[in-house]
Order: structure tokens, then C-alpha cells, then sequence
């Protein structure tokens, strides 16, 4: 079982911190789909530290959602010490993770992200300074190198270990990939082999036989869900009950999709106000619509709402048309 420092999961499956979408209303929802831990999207020191007011919603957290992992990021070695001292005693999480792993240039540009790859000593020190500094256990979430010259994982990660963080989170491709091209799982194993504190893989697990195959291949501690459960947080449930019993539960059908998406749009509108959720929604309810037929033209016209009731009523028309229209295929 899954366990960091003296936290312990009830499952090995994690969702992944992703930028622009892990919000406090998405990993309630991903959580009440069984995932162990739920990690939150990057927060800048910095922003932290100017105690700007968006940052500061960004903090928050729900309690329903513990055990959860808060993620900060910075170049400089005082300024990521003070943010994760905030977060220490100022947020109700339960871990404070460390990116260098994120490959956007306006994070890598400010020695930030996945820029640490390059630099295992670097590492150590900016890792070794925040664990001296907090009482929260401290993890790093980190790609598997800057790119095909450059693959530092497993010095990296016994880095982590040797400046006392307590688990590492690694990405199988590198910053130069971005996320394309394939996962390299044998990195992850050996990443694994080569340190006595967790690893949790990341990459490429898309569907719940994935996870069990990542773990049966690479030894990892914990499977990290990202990009397939965006929209599909049955994709956590079914994965934790797939390692579980080995049985696969069924897909979701369209209404209990839309269920789950009107309850996001309401936490949503509960943590940001209707009319930023409304819009933020809009790129969501794409993904919850991603494999039902014939959504592009609701999908438009999703993309086009202002409010909650507009939301809600398109959602529930075009549920009812795909059922209607399942049901008069099932009578032919």
C-alpha cells in the first residue's frame, strides 16, 4: 500500500497535478471517485509570497478532499522556502510537492520546472532546504530528463531521497517531449530500483489495465492519472477496482456523465462565482462529451453560454436526445 512519510492511502492511485484544471472542485470530485491522493495544480512562490488574490483561491481546500498534495514551484532557493512555509502552516495540506517537471518555457525561462533536471546537485540543495524548513512531508514530481542527452532520473531521484524527500512522482518522457511521443517505462523501473523511497510513475495510463501493467513492469508505489481523467473520473474508479478485484466495471453512461458534470459546474460556481465557472466549464464539458456521438453540435453551442441555466439546460436536452435515440436502436 501506497504511504508517504506517515500518511497512509487506501489505494496506490493518484491524480496528477495539472495545470488549469486541478482545482479544489475537480479533485473533490476525482476523490469521491476513490482516488488515494489527489494532488493540486502548481502555485508560483512568488505569487505565494505577494499573497496575490487568485493564488490565494488556489490554496484552497476542501476537507472532504484529504489526504491531498499541495504543488509549488520557483527558481530561487529563498523564495520556494518561504512559499512552502506558507503552505506549511497556513493550508490544511497534507504534502508539499516540489515541481520540476513542468516544460512550458515561461516556467522553465525562470530556472523553474523542469530546468532542475539538468542539475542534480541543484536538486539536492533546493530539496534539502525546503524539507529542512517544513514540518509536511515533501515530494517531487519530476520528468525523466531535459531531453534525449539529458536523462538524469535516476540521479535525480536519489537526490530527492538524499535531501529527505519522501517520494518521488516521475514522468517517462522529457521536457523536450512535452507530451507527446511514448512514455519510457524502463526509466521509471530504474528510477524505482534505485531508491528506498516511493515512486509513483507517470505516463501513458490510459485505460485501468495500464496502471496494473505499470506496476506489474516498472515496481512503482503508486499510478499517476493525469490526461484520461479529465472528464472521466471513472477512469480513477474503474482503475482502483481493476487492481483491487481484477474486474472491470462498466463505462459510465451518458446521463451519469452529465450528472457528474452538472455537480462539477456547481462546485465550480461554488469556489469561482457562475460567471468564471460557466466559461471554465466549457473546456470540461468537452472532455465529459469526448466519446459520445454526435456532441459537436452541443459542444458548440456549450462554448457559447454565459450562465448555469443555459449550461444545464443544453446538457440535459442533449441527454435526452442520445437516450431517446438509443432507445429507438434498441427497438429496431
Amino acid at each position: 500500500m501506497l504511504q508517504i512519510g506517515d500518511i497512509k492511502f487506501d489505494n496506490p492511485v493518484v491524480l496528477a497535478p495539472m495545470a488549469g484544471v486541478c482545482n479544489a472542485a475537480f479533485r473533490l470530485t476525482v476523490k469521491e471517485f476513490g482516488a488515494g491522493l489527489v494532488c493540486a495544480e502548481m502555485v508560483s512562490d512568488k505569487a505565494i509570497l505577494y499573497k496575490n488574490a487568485r493564488t490565494m483561491g488556489m490554496l484552497h481546500i476542501d476537507p472532504r478532499e484529504k489526504p491531498m498534495s499541495l504543488q509549488i514551484f520557483g527558481g530561487e532557493k529563498e523564495t520556494l522556502v518561504e512559499a512552502a512555509q506558507f503552505v506549511d502552516k497556513n493550508t490544511t495540506a497534507d504534502i508539499i510537492d516540489i515541481n520540476m517537471g513542468c516544460p512550458v518555457p515561461k516556467i522553465t525561462k525562470c530556472d523553474a520546472g523542469a530546468k532542475w533536471l539538468l542539475d542534480p546537485n541543484k536538486i539536492y540543495e533546493m530539496v534539502s532546504a525546503v524539507v529542512d524548513a517544513v514540518d509536511k512531508p515533501v515530494t517531487v514530481k519530476m520528468r525523466m530528463g531535459w531531453d534525449e542527452d539529458h536523462i538524469f532520473a535516476i540521479e535525480n531521484a536519489r537526490a530527492v531521497e538524499r535531501a529527505g524527500g519522501k517520494a518521488v512522482a516521475l514522468h517517462g518522457r522529457t521536457r523536450v517531449q512535452m507530451y507527446e511521443g511514448t512514455a519510457n517505462w524502463d526509466i521509471i523501473r530504474d528510477a524505482k530500483q534505485a531508491v528506498s523511497i516511493p515512486v509513483i510513475g507517470n505516463g501513458d495510463v490510459k485505460t485501468p489495465q495500464d496502471a496494473k501493467r505499470m506496476i506489474d513492469e516498472t515496481g512503482v508505489d503508486g499510478v499517476m492519472i493525469g490526461r484520461a481523467a479529465l472528464g472521466n473520473p471513472w477512469m480513477i474508479y474503474r482503475t482502483v477496482q481493476y487492481l483491487k478485484t481484477g474486474e472491470l466495471a462498466p463505462e459510465p453512461t451518458v446521463r451519469e456523465k452529465m450528472d457528474i458534470c452538472k455537480l462539477h459546474l456547481d462546485r465550480l460556481i461554488d469556489l469561482k462565482g457562475e460567471n468564471v465557472a460557466v466559461r471554465e466549464m466549457r473546456k470540461h464539458a468537452a472532455w465529459y462529451l469526448k466519446s459520445v456521438r454526435g456532441n459537436a453540435i452541443v459542444r458548440n453551442e456549450i462554448n457559447q453560454c454565459e450562465t448555469r441555466e443555459s449550461f444545464v439546460t443544453l446538457v440535459d436536452n442533449f441527454t435526452e436526445e442520445v437516450e431517446a435515440k438509443q432507445k429507438d436502436s434498441q427497438a429496431i
